[in-house]
């Protein structure tokens, strides 16, 4: 017997505001049953001595030293810009005003 009935995956997709046709129903029922099953599988192995990980191996942050450095400028930035005014970049306006 199936984890999950077609029935529910359409409720779920009804949820989602998903609209899914009958042959995907029944497609994604088989594939979330084989989702299901590989959870049930995972949760008989995981005992009550193995502790919760979000992942399997140690993780370490490498960043470097914030430290301030010598920037460029901004008449050397605008330099390069295609349009520039009053000391910002120019671009095309996108919105029209109201």
């Amino acid at each position: 017997m199936s984890a999950i009935s077609r029935e529910e995956v359409a409720h779920l997709a009804s949820l989602s505001r998903i609209d899914l046709g009958p042959a995907e129903l029944d497609t994604l029922a088989g594939q979330l049953d084989v989702i299901l099953g590989a959870v049930a599988a995972v949760q008989q192995v995981a005992g009550d001595d193995v502790p919760a990980t979000s992942h399997p191996m140690p993780l370490t942050n490498v960043t470097r030293s914030d430290t301030p450095r010598p920037s460029l400028g901004s008449a050397a930035v605008l330099a390069g810009a295609p349009e520039a005014e009053q000391g910002r970049f120019r671009v095309p306006r996108i919105l029209e005003e109201d």
